[in-house]
């Protein structure tokens, strides 16, 4: 009988990957991680990582299968919570539940979980995988999930073969409906629980909050740059089109526009961002159109339409761009087309990948609002995910 150890959080969704492979015939082990002990800035205290054992501890014995706790608590902040202070205070936006699914779920937890001699890692995500014969090598397929509403493979666009190899999704062939009928129908004691939101493993915080923990407050210029200045400067653009020059942001300069207020560090913010600048007097909302983090400078354009928050394409650096499956990766040279999400529920946007030596720039046909430095961009064919890379 093969031994699966599933991932169970406390949450619906691997309450019932639980109970379907217990079904199914597997030999199923729940692991609970802790990988967050502390409660600075969070909005969630009330909902702990005890309270969510507990639920996890009733889910199993419900189940029938055995519950184990790992702490996970150590590896986490050096692999995930390091790594978003420090894109933070480099002036970008990492994805934390991208480096938690890479770094602990499907590496620290892996390894705890082949410690019970288990053939497979289960989670809750709402993705499939698949298996294809190349030659004679074994092809792992990454594919999205059937809800379209609850599709989680953009969060999984950084595994490798070696990880899915080991993965299981058994909740990826149903919508999440389905899941909660089935939960109800078991009375799992996680049935009515609400889904989790914001850090992975953190929950909702006031990131202002959370920063501080690391990152001082340094007062700076807010400078609104006129969405005039900003289609001068796109018509320009358009005359030089070449998807180099439009795959990188606007290299915005103090002298580009007015100073029209103060924040206390360009970290704190991000691309698109509205809330938090304090500033009224206008006849639309202020948005974040771009940081500086040397200069210390936010930069602000009027309007959810302002020009400043759209561009045509994007850079990943060589070394950022990752490919699920070495069979189809593209080579330097190489022009293809692909469905691409640069963030998650984003709908697929048609676009073009030029694979040039530095890295590859990756041209949309209608442009983007809210590109953002340190997120993710991920790349399609059909419902398989090919491919992912940082934005530069």
């Amino acid at each position: 009988m093969t031994r699966v150890v599933i991932g169970l959080s406390g949450g619906v969704d691997s309450s019932v990957a639980a109970y379907l492979l217990k079904q199914e015939g597997y030999d199923v082990i729940a692991l609970f991680m802790v990988n967050w002990h502390e409660r600075v800035g969070s909005l969630t205290s009330a909902c702990t990582w005890e309270e969510d054992a507990l639920i996890a501890e009733m889910v199993a014995k419900k189940v029938g299968i055995p519950f184990h706790i790992v702490d996970l608590s150590k590896a986490y902040k050096k692999r995930v919570v390091d790594y978003m202070f420090a894109e933070y205070q480099a002036g970008r936006t990492p994805n934390p539940d991208i480096l938690c699914n890479r770094e602990i779920k499907f590496d620290t937890f892996l390894k705890e979980a082949l410690k019970f001699d288990a053939g497979y890692v289960a989670t809750g995500h709402y993705c499939r995988k698949a298996e294809e014969k190349t030659g004679n090598h074994l092809v792992y397929r990454l594919l999205t999930g059937r809800d379209p509403n609850k599709d989680q493979s953009y969060f999984l666009c950084q595994l490798t073969q070696e990880q899915l190899s080991k993965a299981l999704f058994p909740v990826g062939h149903l919508l999440k409906s389905e899941v909660r009928r089935i939960a109800r129908e078991q009375n799992l004691p996680s049935a009515e629980r609400k889904d989790s939101q914001g850090i992975c493993f953190i929950g909702k915080v006031d990131l202002p909050t959370f920063l501080q923990q690391q990152l001082e407050p340094k007062t700076g210029n807010i400078i609104e740059i006129s969405a005039g200045f900003m289609e001068k400067k796109k018509q320009g653009e358009v005359v030089e089109a070449h998807y180099r020059k439009l795959c990188h942001p606007y290299p915005f300069r103090p002298w580009n526009g007015k100073v029209i207020g103060a924040h206390q560090g360009a970290h704190f913010y991000t691309i698109g961002q509205r809330k938090g600048l304090h500033i009224g007097g206008t006849k639309d909302p202020l948005f974040v159109i771009a940081t500086d983090v040397k200069r210390n400078i936010l930069y602000v354009g009027e309007g959810k339409n302002h020009p400043g928050l759209y561009r045509p394409g994007l850079f990943i650096a060589r070394e950022d761009v990752h490919w699920i499956r070495d069979d189809l990766k593209m080579n330097t040279g190489d022009k293809k087309d692909f469905d691409i999400r640069i963030r998650y529920r984003q709908p697929l946007e048609k676009g073009t990948i030029h694979c040039k030596e530095e890295g590859s720039y990756l041209l949309f046909r209608k442009e983007q609002r809210g590109i953002t430095p340190g997120q993710f961009a991920a790349w399609y064919r059909d419902e398989e995910l090919i491919g992912s890379g940082v934005i530069a």
